[in-house]
């Protein structure tokens, strides 16, 4: 029903595409004007990073999921941990402050690549590679590109093991060319902040969202239309190469912690997490009961303990 609204509303509006385009753009200002870079930008073969780093100690990089940026992790989640790491956040490419990269950007593995050089940059050396829901494809990937340099990794409500069925009509639609071009300026222009919020208040159930997030997160920066169009198209071309990355898990050679709530309906931890468990040997699985989406917000202390076991393990601490 939902979707159907949509291409009606599309239709319906063709002749007005300078004016949703308008207050698309106009959104969009706020957004970013609102919400500006809380690190530094760095370039990586001619692409802009943006990283957010803080903290002393052995080095964390935290990647975040799908329609997500630096601001999820540093709302609280690294005022935790930033007494004994140096955290750097990134944003991944499409997203947040990144550039995209284009198509190639949909592979998990190139996003990796990208980050890394970025790290590389600011003088990352082994670091626990730190992934959530989407990110922790990217985490994974990260691991298997660079085995040697990779100190260990934890996934969180990690989406890393190709999936039944399809994502849905939504995502169907909005990674189509016609969904591209005709349907994200419209929800761009006229998603209220009630319906923002409302999926917000899904992505954290069955917890409530903390108070403060959406004000600090900056739905806005999302709703964009590259950055919307830049999310549809990666996670609608994420099972491939999962599918690609998962005969690969059982050869990574370093610590692994897998967290995940037994509530999340977004990533389920049956589907996902424990697949993975039984994959990696010496893996670690915890999960976490009651738990939905987003543990590293309802709950940190565990997500710091899986971090801290992983340090323990390799050697850092």
């Amino acid at each position: 029903m939902a979707v159907s609204l949509l291409i009606a509303g599309s239709l319906a509006l063709g002749g007005c595409g300078a004016a949703v385009s308008q207050r698309a753009a106009d959104r969009e200002a706020v957004a970013e004007a609102s919400y500006p870079p809380t690190g530094q930008l760095i370039e990586v073969d001619g692409h802009t990073v943006h990283a957010h780093v803080e903290g002393r100690g052995p080095d964390l990089v935290l990647i975040h999921g799908a329609s997500g940026s630096t601001r999820d992790f540093t709302f609280s989640f690294v005022d935790r941990v930033k007494d004994r790491y140096r955290v750097i956040v990134f944003d991944r490419p499409g997203l947040g402050w990144s550039d995209d990269i284009g198509p190639a950007g949909n592979s998990p593995l190139v996003q990796a690549d990208l980050l890394r050089k970025a790290a590389g940059q600011l003088g990352v050396r082994r670091p626990i590679v730190l992934g959530h829901s989407y990110g922790a494809a990217v985490a994974l990937a990260w691991g298997l590109r660079d085995p040697g340099n990779t100190a260990g990794i934890v996934t969180v409500s990690g989406a890393v093991m190709p999936w039944p069925g399809d994502l849905g009509p939504i995502y169907a639609l909005t990674s189509s060319s016609f969904g591209s071009a005709a349907v994200v300026p419209l929800i761009a222009a006229f998603v209220s902040d009630q319906r923002a919020d409302r999926v917000v208040e899904q992505i954290f159930a069955p917890q409530v969202v903390p108070a403060g997030y959406p004000e600090y997160f900056g739905v806005g920066l999302s709703l964009r239309r590259e950055s919307f169009r830049v999310n549809a198209r990666q996670v609608t071309n994420l099972k491939p190469y999962l599918k690609l990355m998962q005969p690969n898990y059982p050869k990574l050679p370093v610590p692994v912690e897998i967290l995940h709530g037994d509530a999340d309906r977004v990533v389920p931890a049956e589907i996902h997490a424990e697949p993975l468990g039984k994959l990696i040997p010496g893996s670690r699985v915890t999960i976490l009961k009651g738990i939905g989406h987003m543990p590293h917000h309802v709950a940190a202390d565990e997500v710091g303990a899986a971090i801290d076991r992983v340090a323990v393990r390799a050697g850092l601490r």
